[in-house]
């Protein structure tokens, strides 16, 4: 196996097994997890499951084949409504999460538990263009909260939507976000029967060892362990290649143009209402905090434009 070399925090670690259809990518975020987190006080349960959706989302974005960004969301019924997080193909991540008011959270609170009570849960993946043609909207799947916990719901998903093979081992805490992710990739056609099969099998013996190799791995040693000693740890018997690292940053996209956008969205009568009230709207982004500030002539000239509205709405906030 190729050595690794020293990582930094917040890296993406490539690999691919040799003579096999497989790939696989492991996953440190610290620096960036913190930063997402300065700004919200979130139950333990709902920092576990936005922690691994952060991981997850950078370990999908690093195989986008596209300049945009992958948004991942889990809504429902439960105290939680929602869980947002958006990675780029440069993996720039940010993420939210929603709860309902007064809501109580048991910190061994499955995503059923937050998200599912009366089966409504939905598990959503975006794929979101950066140099949209006009008329294009973004690609997005839509599929039932399937799983007790994110790595299931997303297998699923991937199965399901893809019709890819994932594996997925994620774990987060308050101060790192990690995961394992093992894909099994098609193979090219341009081989006679015989050779086709022969790799068909040992593609599948690869896959099936390297799963069996990835259900060793638990929790804490996931989230206490270097992606270096990882590697060598869990595939120390294979031949893999390791490519160069990559390494995820906190980045918000909002602007005053999207915020704008969200009010066009609310509709005019809702937006002059909450004028009347508050004299000027008042707009933090629910990712980094920023705040936007419009009044009576910034809304009159948002409604006199005749930009039209987009139907992804990458920015949100609320009205204060």
């Amino acid at each position: 196996m190729t050595e690794a070399m020293t990582t930094p925090r917040d890296t993406l670690q490539k690999f691919i097994f040799d003579n096999a259809a497989v790939r696989g990518e492991l996953i440190e975020i610290s620096d960036t997890w913190r930063e997402i987190q300065a700004r919200h006080a979130y139950p333990k349960a709902v920092r576990s499951a936005l922690g691994e959706m952060v991981a997850a989302s950078a370990l999908l974005s690093a195989n986008l084949k596209f300049n945009g960004a992958i948004v991942m969301q889990i809504f429902g019924d439960g105290p939680v409504r929602l869980l947002v997080v958006e990675c780029d193909a440069q993996l720039r991540i940010r993420a939210t999460a929603k709860l309902a008011p007064d809501a109580e959270i048991l910190e061994t609170a499955s995503l059923t538990d937050m998200f599912n009570v009366n089966g409504k849960g939905r598990f959503v993946i975006t794929l979101d263009p950066a140099d949209k043609v006009p008329g294009q909207q973004p690609y997005q799947g839509v599929v039932p909260l399937i799983g007790e916990d994110m790595a299931t719901v997303i297998e699923n998903y991937m199965l399901r939507s893809e019709q890819m093979d994932t594996r997925l081992w994620l774990a987060a805490d308050d101060s790192v976000s990690r995961g394992l992710l093992l894909q099994k990739l098609p193979r090219h056609s341009g081989k006679d029967d015989q050779q086709k099969q022969a790799s068909e099998a040992e593609d599948l013996e690869t896959w099936n060892r390297a799963v069996m190799l990835g259900q060793t791995l638990k929790r804490d040693e996931l989230l206490s362990t270097g992606i270096e000693t990882l590697l060598k740890r869990l595939f120390w018997e294979e031949t893999i290649r390791v490519f160069d690292p990559q390494h995820p940053q906190f980045h918000c996209s909002c602007t005053r143009e999207k915020v704008g956008n969200m009010l066009k969205m609310l509709g005019q009568p809702e937006v002059e209402s909450a004028l009347a009230d508050l004299g000027e709207l008042g707009i933090n982004c629910d990712f980094c905090g920023k705040h936007y500030a419009f009044d009576k002539v910034d809304c009159a000239q948002l409604f006199a434009s005749d930009t039209p509205v987009e139907t992804m709405m990458p920015a949100s906030g609320s009205i204060q």
